[in-house]
C-alpha cells in the first residue's frame, strides 16, 4: 500500500498540490499581516502542507477545540474558505476526466471539508488517527 500511495502522491503533487498549496500559502500570508488573524493564517500553512501529500494523512476534530474555534471557523467561511472550495470543486472537476484522475478527484473532495472549517482540526497520518479517536474522553 505504502507505493502507492508514494504514486499517488507524486502524481497529486504534480497536477493539484503545487497550486493549492500556493493558494493556502498565500491566503496564510494574507492571514498573517495583522494579529488577530494569526490563527487562520498557521491553520491555511497546516493546509497548504496536507494539500501538497495528502494520502496517507487524514484530519481528525480536536476535541479540546471551543466555541472561540467555531467563531473562527464562520469567519474563515466567509473571507477565505468559500474561495478555496471554489477552487478544490474546479479541480476536482478537470481531475476526473480521465479514469486516473479520479483517485485524485476524491482527495480533493476529501479535502473540502477541513478548508470549510480548519480551526479545530489536526492532520495525522491515516494509520493513527483511529488510535487518537480512542484517547477522545466524552
Amino acid at each position: 500500500m505504502g507505493i502507492l500511495r508514494l504514486i499517488l502522491n507524486v502524481i497529486w503533487l504534480l497536477f493539484a498540490g503545487l497550486p493549492l498549496a500556493l493558494a493556502y500559502a498565500v491566503a496564510g500570508a494574507i492571514c498573517c499581516v495583522l494579529i488577530v488573524t494569526i490563527p487562520w493564517g498557521i491553520a491555511s500553512f497546516r493546509i497548504a502542507n496536507y494539500v501538497l501529500w495528502p494520502f496517507g494523512r487524514t484530519v481528525v476534530e480536536r476535541p479540546s477545540a471551543g466555541i472561540g474555534s467555531t467563531i473562527g471557523n464562520v469567519i474563515w467561511l466567509l473571507v477565505a474558505g468559500v474561495w478555496l472550495v471554489i477552487g478544490h470543486i474546479v479541480s476536482a472537476a478537470a481531475l476526473a476526466v480521465t479514469i486516473i484522475g479520479i483517485p485524485l478527484a476524491l482527495a480533493e473532495l476529501k479535502i473540502i471539508p477541513v478548508t470549510l472549517t480548519p480551526l479545530g482540526k489536526r492532520i495525522v497520518p491515516s494509520d493513527t488517527a483511529f488510535a487518537t479517536l480512542g484517547s477522545i474522553r466524552i
